[in-house]
């Protein structure tokens, strides 16, 4: 398995050139420096841990300092650990991004949900309004907690009422890379993925097996290409 850290930038469409319309969301993927490495004899489990997007000094406090400087790298915004067998080969100080992964590749993205505050049951579980009429006394109301006929004198646990909603993790599997662009830093994924934009979410390679690898079109090259000089030109 395979993990990097990325940033999701949004949605949009993009043309294979067979015609096909493929519905992606952007995902930036700046380098993901190794900062050291967790091993079994030390920590009981192995994971790197990565950086990702550059910080600034002044921002960090005197043991972040020293993390970063035992490390020989630059100061990082966010720090994770990431686990995998295909990226646990990498030393302290190397990176890596979106070569990782190719297009046709299945991944499992995992993200934070878009936080809606203090929510109502039909918002937060999609309860059934009332009647909308002025006589009716019902409208956006929770509705009954009875307790099956028991008088236990209390509400049974479990029961779908109202409170936070959203802000939570949340993972998306058997998504499908599209195009991978190392150069660019750059992944588009087919489908929506958790977060609000520019959050960050995590990509791993997928945990569910596959029977069969899905295909994807090459994308249409909309690189704009250079205009070959003109005989006038040639003669002068």
């Amino acid at each position: 398995m395979k993990q990097l850290i990325g940033r999701k930038m949004g949605m949009t469409e993009v043309f294979a050139e067979d015609g096909t319309m493929y519905p992606v969301t952007v995902v930036e993927v700046l380098p993901n420096v190794v900062l050291g490495k967790r091993t079994i004899e030390k920590n009981g489990y192995e994971a790197l841990q990565v950086g990702y997007e550059e910080g600034r000094a002044k921002s960090l406090n005197k043991c972040e300092k020293g993390f970063f400087a035992k490390a020989g790298v630059a100061p990082t915004r966010h720090i994770a650990e990431l686990k995998g067998d295909e990226i646990y080969s990498k030393n302290v100080g190397d990176t890596f991004g979106a070569e990782l992964f190719s297009a046709g590749d299945v991944v499992d993205v995992i993200g934070t949900s878009k936080g809606h505050g203090y929510s109502g049951t039909i918002k937060r579980y999609h309860h059934h309004i009332g009647p909308k009429g002025h006589g009716s006394g019902y409208h956006r109301q929770i509705g009954s907690l009875a307790n099956n006929g028991r008088c236990n004198n209390r509400v049974i646990p479990g029961k779908t009422m109202s409170g936070h909603f959203g802000n939570h993790s949340s993972t998306v599997l058997n998504l499908t890379v599209v195009e991978s662009n190392a150069e660019k830093g750059y992944l588009l994924i087919k489908g929506g993925i958790p977060g609000p934009r520019r959050s960050l979410v995590t990509v791993r390679s997928a945990v569910l097996t596959q029977f069969k690898k899905p295909s994807v079109s090459p994308l249409v090259d909309r690189t704009p290409k250079a205009e070959p000089a003109s005989e006038e030109k040639k003669g002068e």
